[in-house]
């Protein structure tokens, strides 16, 4: 809603524009006044409408002109205004003034200002003749609003005037009536639809009376009683009586009573319904309703709140008409019907998440795919919130979440701010052409193995929840092409990346050293990072390179590679160990563990006798049997050939 309307007054000198004016701030007809009056400004508190008001007089002087004009561009609705005793003052509303609007460029609302009423009586014929003329011009020139007859001399509807005048602007009837036809306008009527629909709860197409009740709060704040509740209903029997059946109001009876509200000058009742609900004077849903300002800090992403998991499950649920626990394409539809559509067509949505065996998508798949959205376009989430009806603030259905970046330090942090545990996290899958990245992350969403091989050609994404000691957590698993290392270059894009899933296919004796070059080529040591060694059930090859997997491995003091085969549904729980790194990044991370000393020397040895409380006498016999050991043992050893035997305790 705008703050502030500014209206101008236009028309043939001597109609009345300045009486008009005068009358209105001095409450008293002024007899002589100046040709153009300076501009009036009204305060907010003083007007219905709560908003300020400025009104501008103007000259239909050719040495005015340029005024004029550069006061239309600055205006929000123009008032067209004639002497109903003058008849020639009317035939120029028709000739000259709307036609120099339309010329102008001018595509405002419009006020027709029939001034002098007072003054009607002295020629009884103008009544008919001037009643008989208007409609075809308001016909003609859908911009005309309302035509307003008055007195300035006998203050009659001045305020009235400018009242009509405000709620052009701020409630206008245009997008809602078309005034030719007697009709509400398609858009209005579809508005209206979607309107009803996200407030019948049940699904059955009728507003019974506790969502009728629950409509008139959300809206006016005011619940109905029960005897007003019956009258609404009546007033729609009365001319629609297939508006009303058993248990409430129908969809007919719904756009009928707002039909009404318009026909009946009460257009601001349609509107408050209509802006309750995020929409715009052009009947499109308000970008700022959409997507509300949210700041989101660096050092933390966005996660759905327990009340949009929530509110997601209750769409969810209405929807499910059959009770399958389940969405087929047609509930689907029914849906995303509230919105502009499914947003993860390109993501081959539902193969994006978990689904039945007949491939609908189950509570478990529908909530990973919103989990997966908000992570990565939380703005898309808020959006389709406001799009399904989210009750109160959209962004109370999102929070925000510390990136966790591994390190004791980093967790204590986030404690201290007070920022709730992250749940889900995205996982980059990299790998050479033909690895098996493609079969890993179909197999984390449950999609059977297809022995087929298609190259990816663009970025893909599964996501499914992961049960990690009670917790469940929901892994994003994004998958590039085998020459997309775009990603791998961008420090923003490494930053937002939980897990580098590097996978190499364990038959193909090149496909390891393809990860060598990423990480040689890429500094890739700040993420954490799992091997997984794909295709175990076909024959061990060794792979190319100066140093084995497992020993590369041991050299980043990481774990071994986890053999998988997605083909014999060997996985090795390699996601619940995914999940676990997420949860302990620094357990993964090759820059804090390389970073680490040496473990298990000498003196870290006697530190932890002492610390263990042997004391000092301890400390220096176990100095004494690492010395013995070091001297007599490892630098005593005979060769292979000769018998030796390992020292037994008690020689030591």
């Amino acid at each position: 809603m705008r703050d502030d309307i500014r209206i101008v007054l236009i028309g043939d000198d001597g109609v009345g524009k300045s009486t008009l004016v005068t009358a209105l701030i001095k409450e008293t007809f002024i007899v002589n006044v100046q040709a153009v009056v300076p501009e009036v400004t009204i305060p907010p508190e003083v007007t219905p409408e709560n908003v300020t008001t400025h009104i501008i007089d103007t000259s239909s002087a050719s040495d005015a002109q340029e005024v004029l004009e550069m006061e239309l561009r600055k205006a929000n609705v123009v008032c067209i205004a004639y002497a109903v005793d003058d008849r020639t003052s009317f035939q120029r509303v028709h000739t000259h003034w709307l036609p120099f609007l339309r010329l102008q460029g001018i595509n405002l609302p419009v006020i027709l200002v029939g001034n002098k009423v007072d003054l009607r009586d002295e020629d009884p014929l103008n009544a008919t003749v001037l009643e008989d003329e208007v409609v075809p011009i308001m016909n003609e020139y859908r911009e005309i609003e309302i035509c307003v007859e008055c007195s300035a001399k006998a203050l009659l509807n001045v305020s009235e005037l400018f009242y009509f005048a405000q709620k052009a602007v701020l409630h206008p009837t245009r997008p809602l009536y078309d005034a030719r036809d007697h009709a509400m306008k398609s858009k209005c009527s579809e508005a209206l639809v979607r309107i009803f629909r996200l407030c019948d709860v049940d699904g059955d197409g009728i507003l019974n009376d506790a969502e009728l009740n629950e409509f008139q709060r959300q809206c006016f704040n005011t619940p109905l009683q029960n005897r007003e509740l019956e009258g609404v209903k009546e007033i729609v029997k009365a001319s629609r009586p297939d508006g009303v059946v058993e248990g409430g109001l129908n969809v007919e009876g719904f756009l009928y009573l707002h039909l009404l509200f318009i026909q009946r000058g009460r257009v601001e009742t349609t509107w408050m319904v209509l802006r309750r609900f995020g929409y715009g004077n052009d009947l499109s849903l308000r970008e700022d309703y959409l997507s509300p300002e949210y700041d989101v800090p660096p050092d933390c992403c966005v996660e759905l709140s327990p009340s949009g998991y929530s509110f997601l499950i209750e769409i969810f649920k209405r929807y499910d008409v059959d009770g399958d626990s389940a969405l087929c394409s047609e509930e689907l539809e029914q849906i995303f019907s509230l919105s502009p559509g499914v947003p993860w067509k390109h993501n081959k949505f539902p193969d994006s998440t978990v689904t039945n065996a007949a491939g609908y998508v189950t509570l478990e798949g529908w909530l990973a795919q919103w989990s997966m959205t908000t992570l990565l376009d939380y703005k898309q989430t808020l959006a389709y919130l406001a799009y399904f009806g989210y009750a109160g603030d959209i962004r109370d259905g999102i929070r925000l979440v510390g990136r966790q970046s591994g390190g004791l330090g980093s967790s204590l942090r986030r404690r201290k701010k007070g920022r709730a545990a992250r749940s889900v996290f995205l996982c980059y899958v990299v790998g050479a052409a033909g690895s098996g990245k493609t079969s890993l992350i179909r197999a984390f969403a449950r999609k059977p193995f297809s022995p087929a091989y298609t190259p990816t050609s663009r970025t893909a994404t599964t996501v499914n929840s992961v049960d990690l000691k009670g917790s469940e957590k929901y892994l994003v698993m994004q998958e590039f092409g085998p020459y997309d290392t775009s990603v791998l270059q961008s420090r923003r894009q490494l930053d937002a990346c939980d897990l580098l899933v590097m996978v190499y296919d364990s038959s193909d004796p090149s496909s390891f050293a393809y990860l060598t070059n990423l990480r040689k080529n890429y500094s890739l040591d700040q993420v954490p990072v799992i091997f997984v060694a794909t295709k175990s059930d076909l024959d061990y090859v060794e792979q190319r390179g100066d140093v084995p997997p497992d020993i590369y491995c041991r050299e980043l003091k990481l774990n071994a590679p986890v053999n998988v085969s997605v083909k014999s549904g060997q996985i090795a729980s390699v996601f619940q160990r995914m999940a676990a790194i997420t949860r302990s990044p620094q357990s993964a991370t090759p820059s804090l563990l390389l970073a680490r000393p040496q473990a298990w020397s000498a003196a870290r040895i006697l530190g932890v006798t002492a610390l263990a409380g042997v004391g000092l006498v301890s400390s220096l016999v176990a100095y004494h049997a690492i010395k013995y050991w070091w001297t007599n043992v490892l630098h005593s050893r005979p060769s292979s050939s000769s018998s030796s035997h390992m020292p037994r305790r008690n020689e030591l």
